[in-house]
C-alpha cells in the first residue's frame, strides 16, 4: 500500500509549492496571500521510483486549545490518515509562536514528524537551520520548493521515517493466484456499505472482517460461483465503534490506497446526485493507475422513466471518456442488478491480465497503420514498425518506430481504441509506450572513397556547365 505524507504548517510557508514540486503539477494554487489553501488536496508523488500519496492542507492557526481548536477538520483528518507528517516552516522568518504551538500539538500525536525548513535558497544552511532545532525534533532538513532544491533528500527522509510493517500484514499483500481483488470506492453515503452487504450477506461481515494491509482498509475474502474474490472496503463495513465519524467520512485517501492494492475498481455513484469533484478526483486516479473499472450507479429504484433517461444522458456526456468501462444501474438496497456486477468484474479482470505476444500485436499494428497512416512530421512520415507486450494490469503495449516522440495525442487515442476493440478488452484501459530506435550512423561523417570523390567532381562540373 502506498504511504501517505501530509504537509502541515502555518499559512504562507510554501506548503502548496512543495505539493506541486512533489507531484510535478500545478494542482495547488500558489500565492503570497496567506490562507489561500482551505481544502485538502491529494496527489501522487512522482519523485524517484518510489510512489506515495501526498496531501496538501490548509494553514494551521497555531491558536491553542487542543488539536481540535488548532486545526480545521480537513487538516485534522489528513493528519489522522497520514503515515508521516511533513512540518513546513519558513527559513527566512525563523521560529515564531504559532510554530511552537503547532509543534507541541504534533508531538502529542506520536507520529513521525519531519521538519522541513523552506525558502533557504541563498542562505547558509547552518545559520538558517539553527533556530529550528529548538522545536525538539530529531529530523530536520532545508529545502527550496520554488527552486526544487533538496526535494530528493526530503523524500528519502520521509521514507526512512515510515513505521515498520507487520510481517503478517506483509503476507496479506501477496496476491493469491486466481483471486480477484476489487476495491469498492465512492463518496460517503452513495451506498458502498449497502452494496457490499448485498454482495456478501449481512452476517458474513463479522466473520470475514479481516484486517488488511493498512489500518484504514478492510479486506473481505469470499467466493461466488467458484471464483474467489477479495472486496476492499474503504468506509462503512467496519464496526462503528472502531472508527470516528470524522475519520469515516474522510474517504479519499482510503480510496487512493485501496486502488493501489486492487486489480480493479467498482466506482459507486448515486443516481440522485450529480457527479462531484471527489468523484472526478477518484476517477482521475483510477485512470492514472491503469486499474480496471466497473461503474455502478446506485439508488436506481423509484425513479421515473424520464428521470432515468435524463441521468443516462448526463452520464453519457460527463463520462464519455470511460466508454471502455461497463456501466450498471443498480439498487443495492433491493439487490436489483447487483448480480450482473460480477460478470463485468470477471471480464475486466480477464482483459486486464490478458497475455499478448509480439506477432499478434505487430499484425494488429500493421493493420491499424494501413487503415489510418500516422501524420507527417517535418515532411517525413512517422513509421511504426513493430509492437510487443510490456506487461499487464493494465495491458501495456510497446511500439517501436522512428519519430515516435512526435506521435500526436489524437493518433495515440486511435491506436488505443483500435487495440482495445481488436483484442475485445472490456473494463480496462490500454497503455502505449513509444520507442524510437537509435540510428547507428548518427554523428558519423560519410567519408568518400577516391572513386566516389572523382564521380562527385565530374557531377559538379556537369551541373556548372549546364547552368551556363
Amino acid at each position: 500500500m502506498l504511504p501517505v505524507f501530509a504537509i502541515v504548517g502555518r499559512p504562507n510557508v510554501g506548503k502548496s509549492s512543495l505539493f506541486n514540486c512533489l507531484t510535478r503539477s500545478r494542482d495547488a494554487l500558489v500565492s503570497d496571500f496567506p490562507g489561500l489553501t482551505r481544502d485538502r488536496q491529494y496527489g501522487r508523488g512522482v519523485v524517484g521510483d518510489r510512489p506515495f500519496v501526498i496531501v496538501d492542507t490548509g494553514g494551521l492557526s497555531g491558536v491553542a486549545e487542543g488539536i481540535d481548536a488548532l486545526m480545521a477538520k480537513q487538516v485534522q483528518a489528513a493528519i489522522a490518515e497520514s503515515d508521516v507528517l511533513i512540518f513546513v516552516l519558513d527559513g527566512r522568518e525563523g521560529v515564531n509562536v504559532a510554530d511552537i504551538e503547532i509543534a507541541q500539538q504534533l508531538r502529542q500525536l506520536r507520529k513521525p514528524v519531519l521538519i522541513v525548513v523552506n525558502k533557504t535558497d541563498g542562505l547558509n544552511d547552518e545559520v538558517a537551520m539553527a533556530d529550528f532545532y529548538s522545536l525538539g525534533f530529531a529530523h530536520l532538513l532545508s529545502i527550496s520548493a520554488t527552486n526544487n532544491q533538496g526535494i530528493g533528500s526530503l523524500v528519502d527522509e520521509a521514507f526512512a521515517l515510515l513505521p515498520e510493517q507487520n510481517p503478517e500484514e506483509a503476507q496479506d499483500e501477496q496476491d493469491e493466484p486466481g483471486r480477484i481483488k476489487v476495491a469498492v470506492i465512492g463518496r460517503p453515503n452513495v451506498g458502498k456499505s449497502t452494496l457490499i452487504n448485498r454482495m456478501l450477506g449481512e452476517e458474513r461481515l463479522v466473520t470475514y472482517d479481516l484486517p488488511g494491509t493498512t489500518r484504514d482498509s478492510i479486506f473481505i475474502p469470499f467466493e461466488r460461483d467458484g471464483q474467489r474474490y477479495t472486496l476492499i472496503d474503504t468506509a462503512g463495513v467496519r464496526r462503528r465503534g472502531k472508527v470516528t465519524d470524522m475519520i469515516e467520512k474522510f474517504s479519499v485517501i482510503k480510496s487512493l490506497k485501496s486502488i493501489e492494492a486492487c486489480h480493479l475498481v467498482v466506482l459507486v455513484l448515486t443516481a440522485q446526485e450529480e457527479i462531484a469533484e471527489q468523484d472526478k478526483t477518484i476517477l482521475s486516479y483510477v485512470l492514472n493507475s491503469g486499474k480496471g473499472l466497473v461503474i455502478a450507479v446506485n439508488k436506481w429504484d423509484g425513479l421515473e422513466a424520464d428521470q432515468r433517461d435524463e441521468i443516462r444522458r448526463q452520464l453519457d456526456r460527463k463520462l464519455s471518456f470511460l466508454d471502455f468501462a461497463d456501466r450498471h444501474f443498480i439498487s443495492a438496497l433491493h439487490g436489483t442488478g447487483v448480480g450482473l456486477l460480477f460478470k463485468s468484474i470477471r471480464e475486466a479482470y480477464k482483459s486486464a491480465m490478458i497475455e499478448l505476444n509480439t506477432s499478434q500485436l505487430t499484425a494488429l499494428l500493421e493493420t491499424a497503420v494501413e487503415a489510418h497512416q500516422p501524420p507527417l512530421v517535418h515532411g517525413r512520415r512517422i513509421k511504426l514498425r513493430f509492437a510487443h507486450p510490456g506487461g499487464n494490469n493494465p495491458p501495456l503495449i510497446v511500439i517501436h518506430g522512428n519519430q515516435t516522440e512526435s506521435v500526436p495525442e489524437s493518433y495515440r487515442r486511435y491506436l488505443v481504441n483500435y487495440f482495445r476493440e481488436a483484442l475485445h478488452l472490456r473494463g480496462t484501459s490500454v497503455q502505449l509506450i513509444f520507442k524510437t530506435g537509435d540510428n547507428p550512423f548518427k554523428g558519423r561523417k560519410n567519408e568518400l572513397t577516391q572513386h566516389q570523390a572523382n564521380q562527385r567532381k565530374r557531377m559538379m562540373r556537369h551541373v556548372k556547365d549546364s547552368r551556363k
